[in-house]
């Protein structure tokens, strides 16, 4: 959430940064402006009020000691009086914070002075492209008839389980997904970063804070009866460990992995694009979550950048990390990379990972500060990173590593599944139902 601040004294550089994003409701700006000057209206007449009930308090406390309970019992009716009209002012602000603060959830992050303008994702940059290319075999087919043929992956089962996008991994599908999720914490732990295990139900205040809420309500699935959402990724519940909190200056990076399966309903998702793996509505990813410096949050987003890259090109896929222009972006980013692994077999690019900055637009919603000795807290930087997101990244693995007769499993990863390769002599092996 913006700082009204921010908004008050930087208004026109706020209006022309939204309108990168394609926000150009000038309107809103205004409104807000407005809201808060009856706020702070309100917040003066109460406080003038408050000095005022205070100072009688005193007098009348004197007047007793003095013996003077007449002229006591007078001021003390006026100061009940004092108190009868500041409920009024107290009502009033409440009024005017709850108006002004559901405007403001309904603007979103500026983004970086980096970010260039553009509509859809079309107009994202392409900063970086390996060079890594693939060649497959004549007979080569796309990653769902290879879940067929090999037995790793049955999309009618889980369709007859639960429904479409909730696939069920059977045998050396299963390992390669806890192998992945295991080599990909590891890396995380490398880096520095502490492993947590969260929970992956929110409430609405945890949503909130992150920014989920009220931006992508319609996404995340909701239990109702426990006013309780299933994480659509573990940035919602580790972030949310240092709600509400000051942390130390010294005490910054605060750097956090965790494994979750994430749960998004993808209202509207249909057609080819969103066949086998590519588009689920439970899936798994490791996040990776830091809590920084406002001066150094730009220079960790690269190192968060490169830490990524270092995961994709490990597994030997081609990739490419595309900066997201205004158009394409989330509601809470302020700058965002995005991952993208070539499909061989689909001839299409897949995304795998988004790492963004925040600034301290999380922050100031999750009221997370942090201080440096004696002064005030400051609101803290905010980031995060899929590090990795594992369908795409199976999809891509089983169609780019594909050969006549089997599927090779790269060098890498051998250690965390235990086998080297994927063939038809594990279909006998696998579960039979």
């Amino acid at each position: 959430m913006l700082s009204i601040s921010i908004i008050r004294e930087q208004k026109e550089d706020v209006v022309r940064r939204l309108s990168i994003k394609n926000f150009n409701d000038a309107e809103l700006i205004d409104e807000v402006i407005s809201s808060d000057e009856l706020r702070r209206k309100a917040q003066f007449g109460l406080d003038a009020l408050l000095a005022k009930q205070n100072d009688l308090s005193k007098q009348v406390g004197e007047l007793y000691k003095s013996g003077k309970a007449k002229e006591a019992d007078e001021l003390k009716k006026e100061n009940n009086a004092l108190k009868e009209e500041s409920k009024k002012w107290s009502d009033q602000l409440e009024k005017a914070e709850k108006n002004l603060n559901d405007l403001l959830v309904r603007i979103p992050n500026l983004p970086s002075e980096k970010v260039k303008p553009g509509k859809s994702a079309a107009d994202n940059e392409i900063v970086f492209q390996n060079a890594r290319e693939v060649a497959l075999h004549d007979a080569a087919v796309p990653h769902w008839d290879l879940a067929a043929k090999y037995g790793i992956i049955d999309f009618e089962k889980g369709n007859k389980i639960t429904g479409a996008g909730f696939p069920v991994y059977t045998a050396k599908g299963a390992k390669l997904q806890r192998g992945l999720i295991n080599y990909f914490l590891d890396k995380a732990a490398e880096a520095g970063y502490v492993e947590v295990q969260p929970p992956v139900l929110v409430n609405e205040e945890s949503a909130f804070g992150t920014g989920q809420l009220p931006d992508k309500e319609g996404q995340m699935y909701h239990i109702i009866s426990d006013d309780f959402y299933l994480v659509p990724t573990a940035e919602v519940p580790v972030t949310n460990l240092m709600r509400n909190q000051i942390i130390k200056s010294s005490e910054l990076p605060v750097k956090f992995t965790a494994y979750t399966p994430c749960f998004r309903r993808e209202a509207g998702s249909y057609g080819k694009d969103v066949r086998g793996l590519n588009r689920l509505h439970q899936f798994d990813k490791v996040e990776i979550v830091q809590i920084v410096h406002p001066d150094k949050s730009y220079d960790t987003l690269e190192q968060m950048k490169e830490h990524v890259s270092s995961l994709v090109e490990s597994l030997r896929l081609p990739f490419r990390i595309l900066r997201l222009c205004g158009g394409d972006m989330s509601f809470a980013s302020a700058l965002t990379y995005d991952f993208e692994v070539y499909s061989a077999a689909q001839k299409k690019w897949l995304e795998v990972s988004s790492v963004s900055n925040f600034e301290s637009f999380q922050a100031n919603r999750l009221k997370m500060r942090y201080r440096e000795g004696n002064e005030k807290p400051h609101l803290v930087h905010t980031l995060n990173g899929s590090a990795l997101a594992l369908p795409r990244i199976v999809a891509a693995l089983l169609e780019n590593n594909q050969q006549p007769d089997g599927i090779m499993i790269p060098e890498i990863l051998v250690p965390y599944t235990g086998f080297d390769r994927i063939d038809g002599s594990d279909v006998k092996m696998n579960l039979k139902y």
